[in-house]
């Protein structure tokens, strides 16, 4: 039997993804941006925001100089901001630290935000052919069914493990079609849910497919019950039909995006809005309660739409708010579910 790289290389060239954006040309600069989006993410999500984000900045130097609010702006809607901000900073450090380029060494790689192990080996392979194992969520998932590893597949002996296949299993060459062809099959093929076992050119000696055990292997904790939150969204206007939109702080959900303000659901709204904007806000509506869902929890965000004539000199002067128009907001990163809900709010 053929080794397992060797199968895995044949399966791609045949069946594999060899059109993404990425992939022509391999750049760096490219495969990183890549690799960052496809964090959580999947690859037809990704391709679009792909192309727009390298239209607005070609290359490293372009993210570096650019500002916060175009990065978000650009980002807006993939989720997961920390990303976006991460590889704002990375860019910064590989022109001041660097040379205007990413680190072809993969602890220096590793080191800067945002790139963990994995990705770093990912993008050294695929730009530069560099010998380095992968461990993304499907590659993952195609060695502990191939090995048959038992145990939580986050926990630390697991992913040593994982990580020692992973290295054995490294072809001598062609390192960069290597790292797409496995990630590929587990995105393909080797899936959580329906894998295709009888397409899979490494299926032969599956020891969870011989041992009946492709569906209980990876193990996963056991999912805990999502909790539930509520706020309120203030959708205050001016008289020209501005909306005054709210910076995030730097960390936690939306962190750095333009959001609407908010209050605690317990607040009297109007009261709130009159404490904190220096005036009441007469004939104030209550709009359609709106759901999302984050990684850890579900939150529900109960619109308020009102008008305010003019803003007290000291919240006017905060550099945390800004009122804007519809062609501004496109200028700014929004959570999709506040432009959503600003675009409804337009077109009424």
């Amino acid at each position: 039997m053929s080794a397992f790289a060797d199968r895995v290389l044949a399966w791609h060239a045949l069946h594999g993804r060899h059109d993404l954006p990425w992939q022509h040309p391999r750049t760096p600069y490219r495969v990183w941006l890549s690799e960052i989006m496809l964090q959580q993410t999947q690859v037809a999500t990704v391709t679009g925001y792909f192309a727009r984000f390298l239209d607005a900045l070609p290359s490293l130097a372009d993210l570096a100089a650019a500002d916060a609010d175009q990065v978000l702006a650009l980002w807006a809607g993939l989720g997961y901001y920390t990303r976006a901000r991460n590889l704002h900073r990375a860019a910064k450090m590989c022109m001041q630290q660097h040379g205007g380029e990413l680190p072809r060494n993969i602890e220096a790689l590793s080191a800067l935000p945002g790139i963990g192990r994995s990705t770093a080996g990912a993008i050294l392979a695929q730009a530069h052919g560099q010998r380095h194992a992968i461990l993304d969520a499907n590659v993952r998932r195609v060695l502990a069914r191939h090995a048959l590893i038992e145990g939580d597949i986050a926990s630390a002996t697991v992913l040593k493990q994982l990580w020692q296949i992973a290295q054995t299993h490294l072809p001598q060459a062609q390192l960069a079609d290597y790292t797409q062809a496995i990630m590929d099959l587990g995105a393909t093929v080797c899936s959580a849910r329906a894998p295709r076992c009888t397409q899979c050119p490494i299926a032969a000696d599956c020891a969870a497919l011989a041992g009946d055990a492709v569906a209980r292997i990876p193990h996963k904790r056991r999912a805990r019950k999502v909790p539930q939150r509520a706020t309120r969204l203030l959708v205050l206007q001016d008289q020209d039909g501005r909306i005054l939109l709210e910076r995030r702080p730097p960390s936690g959900i939306w962190g750095g995006l333009w959001s609407l303000p908010q209050i605690d659901i317990d607040q009297d709204p109007l009261v709130a809005i009159a404490r904190q904007f220096g005036q009441p806000a007469p004939g104030a509506v209550e709009l359609a309660p709106i759901q999302h869902a984050f990684t850890h929890f579900k939150l529900r965000m109960l619109p308020l739409r009102a008008t305010l004539q003019q803003l007290s000199q000291a919240v006017a002067d905060d550099g945390g708010l800004r009122w804007v128009d519809a062609a501004s907001r496109s200028q700014l990163g929004l959570p999709r579910p506040i432009s959503k809900l600003l675009d409804q709010l337009k077109e009424q």
